[in-house]
């Protein structure tokens, strides 16, 4: 479409002709037809502001956690379960922890490790631990990198658990890197 003024004119005519037409068509129930216009014209005005305001409207669902690197702290928000994920890089791939104080180490889901690059069939299942599920079996690792934004980790042991887990664990052998462990105000705060 061009933007020569002879095309603008001729849409503006052809619109204020549809729009003509259409009143007279329904000068009977013009009250009926404004209120509807009216309505449908607040359902479009609220439907752009859900859009425009998308982002503030999933903050306050679901709050994000915050890195303070300057400070070395990490402030997580207690999520509608009340549970504190962190979201961590674990050798370059991203892995949502479950932070779990009454887990003494890191512990991996099979789809973790394997999303963290770690060949789980070729590992060495020698260790056990006991669940609520019941007992499972377990196989040390070695990350390369733990990284929360720019506070990073290189070499920690972990274990990867053979059994069925909905997620991965972030218990005490990470958490004890933090000189200061404050839950207030629905929030856990780890300072280094």
């Amino acid at each position: 479409m061009t933007n020569d003024p002879a095309s603008l004119v001729y849409l503006a005519l052809l619109l204020s002709a549809v729009v003509f037409w259409f009143i007279t068509q329904n000068r009977a129930s013009f009250g009926k037809l404004t209120q509807q216009a009216l309505a449908w014209g607040l359902i479009f005005a609220g439907a752009l502001a859900v859009v425009a305001l998308k982002d503030d409207i999933m903050g306050a669902i679901a709050p994000k956690q915050a890195v303070f690197a300057n400070e070395g702290r990490i402030e997580l928000p207690r999520a509608p379960d009340g549970h504190y994920y962190l979201t961590a890089e674990v050798n370059g791939a991203p892995v949502r922890f479950t932070v779990d104080t009454g887990a003494s180490e890191i512990v991996l889901s099979l789809s973790d490790a394997q999303s963290a690059g770690i060949d789980t069939n070729n590992l060495a299942y020698v260790g056990r631990a006991f669940t609520a599920n019941g007992e499972v079996r377990t196989a040390p690792v070695r990350l390369d990198s733990f990284a929360v934004g720019p506070i990073r980790d290189i070499g920690i042991r972990a274990y990867v658990n053979e059994g069925a887990m909905d997620g991965s664990l972030l218990g005490m052998s990470y958490l004890q890197r933090y000189s200061r462990i404050e839950i207030t105000d629905g929030a856990l705060t780890l300072t280094r």
